[in-house]
């Protein structure tokens, strides 16, 4: 039995050994993966709470957790530690695998995002900036490591040493994210400061990964060699930038044909992952070259940036890097030895190296600006905004480590230059831009080659219908439709060459293209008001807004469950004689009641919400019910406010009952309140019982007791069988439309050629047989019902029908015009089929059963029927046939 369960244990061997070891260090990468998930989560929290980069909250992490601090002290399971060293190094190579495959990620992505049109547009002042922040760091941070050299190496070391080539090309780096939020924050994005900085970071990029080549080529010729041979080392040189700019030269030409590839496979996240497979690849392939991987991710990622597919790829790809990435700067801190920290030179040089790589790019990149039409002010903040470093620099230096070029003391330097420019730069940057003066010393105006379209609707609602219409029509073309941005609505549209961008706000949608591109949107935004006007067309068809609101007030044998309405009601809020004698009135002294317990802060934008919400359609609801309700800021949490007016007030109910219990609320419009929880536990209180409880209430108590006491065991027990009495009572007396159909009261050729005629017509018909008392009343009240919405319903029928106290029960006309008059029915036809209906006011008489009956008897054959119908008699037998 044994065997058959585990028939490995039958032939062990050193296999097993060897099993054993791979299980045991696969269980150990399954822990420290969900451990450093949720380490660097808490970190990114922490550490953007206080203004500063996620990312280094992640890193700190990594050195809390890691070998050299928590992670190697043992416990119970685990002697060694959760993250034990191995060996020299100090993490396992699993995590360092993950690390890797994590930075190919960085860089794709980095890649990705690189805008050529921006490097080419301010390729001067960028160029500049770029170039010169390179050069003084490059020499900044070799002096620096000549300068400490004897106390951090024991010896005097030259400007060529690797040491010092790959501390001084860390310093190179820029971490523009971090920046550009900052601009972003204070709309200084597009300004010629902020245009400049993501110039020149893509400078920065570029030419850093240049020189990583070089550097890497120039440090494993002087490893292999131990003599500078410049010969070699120009080799080595050359070879790295032709490997790296033929790689990206054919990568742009032949982009277009790569994305046409990708899109074979259609499915957008096959897409992104096939692109990510092709950057993994290309990695690969620039490794074995000599040069290091993520040269090769960059590399594919720039030559998909021009791609239509490029968004596409990134907005695919963001769960792969919300995952890998965090680790990556965790495993980063991990092999941070704090032992190095402990040396008073290694700290000294960190801090020495920070201010000189500060330096070196408030220097180095605002120098050159001013040669470029910026004046001081402005120099200074493209200085500031180079200065952070984070996500790239911790690359080289990771790379530098593992090729043992780069020491764990000059590792330790790193991290503190990379706190100390990334705390100290963006609040520097903030101060700079809080006086809102030019950067420039004279305004250059700008080359007309974009166009702006803007097109204006009614409402925000009928805007935000036409971003949805627009992205279909687009994305049927051909085109990616793209969310760059949630808060600000900006939406991208790309097509190989074509990258048009909008924007939407309010009742505006904004679009910026090219001059060619212009009639591309107009043509697009026509296609959408068609399918605008055709929803709209649609929309005429009536709702059945009755039938949906009698359920608010259908009961349920469970009880609603997750509320409890004295959480949100006191008697306070409770008035038991309401003075208003109309709508406005009953709102209003209702606002006030919420306003005298706290709970408004501004009546004015409350009554607002309110009312938005009554002209969509009335709250008004059956049985003297309503609950006028609206969305407002003016409240913080959900609030209430209930009165009763015994008399009743025209609410505009569905029942054209007057309603005498009123029951507002308010809800705050940008956070998520239980509105319809707490609605669905009133509705369970507004039975018939309970409405006759709380208009029996003498006060204020005795309304809120009706509210939340709930009844008892015995009580429910009582209820339910009461309720099966009842479905019993209902099934023996089933609904038949025949009770109220009569030959006399069918007209085969009504003679009115407007709405109005055939509804007097039609009445008059109920009039002479005694069905009505008072003609004029039961007239009003039909009418009364068209000017809410007409009744006329679809292929030629329509269901006039009206409350009122002229008939004691239901009573029914039916005719037919067959020429057919406009009854303004929904889909556009004329009616030719009148079904006219009128109920008592206070009657409980079964007018929705009766019109499903209707309309079931009057589908495509019963109209075909009804229409050819010559007598009463037979137009009679008709309906009583199909019934």
């Amino acid at each position: 039995m044994a065997i058959c369960i585990f028939p490995a244990a039958a032939f062990a061997s050193d296999a097993d050994t060897a099993g054993g070891e791979m299980t045991h260090r696969m269980m150990m990468l399954a822990i420290q993966l969900g451990v450093i998930l949720f380490a660097v989560k808490l970190g990114n929290i922490l550490f953007e709470r206080i203004r500063l980069p996620g990312a280094l909250g992640e890193l700190v992490v990594g050195m809390i957790i890691g070998p050299y601090l928590l992670g190697s002290i043992g416990f119970n399971g685990f002697p060694d530690g959760l993250f034990p060293m191995s060996g020299e190094f100090p993490i396992s190579p699993e995590l360092y695998g993950l690390s890797s495959v994590a930075a190919i990620v960085l860089l794709f992505t980095v890649g990705l995002e690189t805008d050529l049109g921006l490097l080419l547009r301010y390729s001067l002042a960028g160029g500049l900036a770029g170039l010169g922040g390179i050069i003084f760091s490059f020499a900044f941070g070799i002096g620096t490591v000549m300068l400490f050299s004897e106390s951090i190496f024991g010896e005097s070391l030259g400007p060529l040493a690797p040491q010092c080539l790959f501390m001084g090309l860390i310093t190179t780096a820029t971490s523009v994210g971090i920046t550009a939020r900052i601009l972003a924050e204070r709309r200084k994005l597009h300004s010629p400061e902020g245009v400049t900085i993501l110039s020149a970071a893509v400078i920065d990029d570029v030419a850093g990964i240049i020189l990583l080549a070089v550097v890497m080529g120039f440090a494993t010729a002087s490893e292999a060699t131990g003599t500078v041979d410049w010969g070699h080392i120009g080799l080595i040189g050359a070879k790295a930038v032709g490997v790296w700019l033929a790689a990206t030269i054919i990568g742009l030409i032949t982009s277009r044909k790569i994305s046409f590839l990708l899109k074979c496979f259609h499915d957008r996240t096959s897409i992104a992952i096939m692109a990510f497979g092709l950057a993994l690849i290309l990695a690969g392939f620039f490794e074995e070259a000599g040069l290091a991987m993520i040269i090769g991710a960059y590399v594919m990622g720039l030559s998909l940036s021009k791609a239509d597919i490029s968004h596409v790829v990134r907005e695919k790809l963001e769960p792969i890097y919300a995952l890998l990435v965090p680790i990556f700067f965790c495993v980063m801190g991990m092999r941070i030895n704090f032992a190095e920290l402990q040396d008073p030179a290694v700290i000294l040089f960190g801090v020495f190296y920070a201010f000189a790589a500060l330096m070196a790019k408030v220097l180095g990149c605002g120098l050159p600006a001013m040669l470029a039409n910026f004046n001081l002010r402005g120099a200074m903040r493209i200085g500031l905004g180079m200065a952070p470093r984070c996500e790239v620099a911790l690359i080289i230096a990771g790379i530098g480590l593992a090729a043992h070029i780069v020491s764990p003391a000059m590792f330790a330097a790193v991290i503190i230059m990379i706190i100390i420019n990334t705390v100290i730069a963006p609040p520097a940057l903030v101060l700079s831009f809080r006086k809102n003066r030019p950067g420039i010393r004279k305004k250059v105006r700008d080359e007309q080659t974009k166009a702006k379209v803007n097109f204006e609707f009614p409402s925000p609602e009928i805007t935000e219908f036409m971003v949805d219409k627009l992205s279909s029509v687009f994305e049927s073309e051909g085109f990616f439709v793209h969310l760059l941005s949630h808060d600000e609505k900006l939406y991208q549209l790309r097509k190989e060459a074509v990258i048009i961008d909008f924007t939407h706000s309010g009742t505006e949608l904004e679009f910026h293209c090219n001059q060619g591109d212009v009639s591309l949107v107009n043509t697009a935004m026509l296609e959408a008001v068609a399918a605008l006007e055709q929803a709209i067309r649609e929309m005429r068809k009536p709702l059945d807004t009755d039938n949906i609101g009698t359920r608010f007030l259908q009961q349920s044998q469970f009880t609603p469950t997750g509320l409890d309405l004295r959480s949100y009601l006191t008697p306070s809020l409770i008035k038991p004689k309401l003075k208003g004698k109309t709508k406005e009135e009953i709102i209003d002294e209702l606002l006030k009641v919420l306003l005298d317990n706290g709970h408004l802060k501004d009546v004015k934008a409350a009554r607002k919400a309110v009312w938005s919400r009554e002209k969509s359609m009335s709250t008004g609801l059956q049985y003297g019910v309503a609950i006028p309700h609206g969305k407002t800021d003016a409240v913080n949490r959900l609030v209430c406010a209930i009165g009763i007016n015994a008399e009743g007030v025209d609410f505009a109910s569905m029942d054209d009952l007057p309603a005498k219990i009123f029951i507002l609320t308010l809800s705050p419009a940008s956070k998520p309140t239980p509105h319809v929880q707490f609605m669905s536990s009133v509705s369970q209180v507004l039975n018939a019982k309970g409405r006759e409880r709380i208009l029996s209430g003498r006060n204020a108590r005795d309304i809120y007791e009706a509210f939340i006491t709930r009844p008892k065991a015995a009580q429910l027990a009582a209820i339910q069988k009461r309720k099966k009495r009842r479905q019993a009572a209902a099934a023996t007396a089933q609904f038949d439309i025949k009770d109220y159909l009569r030959p006399e009261l069918m007209i085969t050729n009504l003679s009115g050629n407007n709405k109005e005629e055939i509804i007097r017509e039609l009445l008059d018909s109920l009039d002479q047989h005694g069905l009505i008392r008072d003609a004029k009343a039961a007239y009003e009240a039909v009418m009364a019902r068209e000017e809410k919405m007409s009744t006329g319903m679809e292929a030629g029928v329509a269901i006039p029908h009206g409350r009122t106290d002229a008939v004691d029960n239901l009573v029914c006309a039916v005719g037919i015009k067959p020429d057919g008059i406009d009854f303004n029915s929904a889909d556009g036809q004329s009616s030719r089929i009148f079904v006219l209906l009128v109920t008592p006011k206070d009657g409980t008489d079964p007018y929705l059963q009766f019109v499903a009956s209707v309309m079931g008897i009057l589908d495509a054959s019963g109209r075909e029927k009804v229409l050819a119908a010559k007598t009463s008699e037979e137009l009679y037998n008709i309906f009583l046939e199909e019934a």
